[in-house]
């Protein structure tokens, strides 16, 4: 799981918009270029499945779908944070 999600820049660029508030699909789609629809239903089903991103689906007519962070999602964007704090740990020791 970590690796499929990690080892994604898009699985990655998702989560970064739903933290940002962006839980529409067309807003994530318009939000990112290059990121096309195929890949972006494909990267939020793998999300959903792993059980980081939960869907909400509105009656509405035309309907409308909203993506949001799962409890589990929540913990697992503190483990993301956590690496990019150490990968700039590293580099600032590097760089030193």
């Amino acid at each position: 799981m970590l690796e499929s999600i990690i080892g994604c820049k898009w699985s990655l660029t998702v989560l970064s918009l739903v933290r940002q508030g962006v839980r529409r699909p067309g807003e994530m789609e318009h939000a990112i270029d290059g990121l096309s629809a195929k890949v972006l239903n494909e990267r939020l089903v793998k999300l959903m499945r792993f059980g980081v991103l939960a869907k909400e689906t509105f009656p509405e007519i035309p309907p409308r779908v909203e993506y949001r962070l799962t409890p589990f999602g929540e913990e697992f964007v503190k483990l993301v944070d956590e690496v990019d704090a150490l990968q700039a740990k590293l580099v600032d020791t590097t760089q030193s």
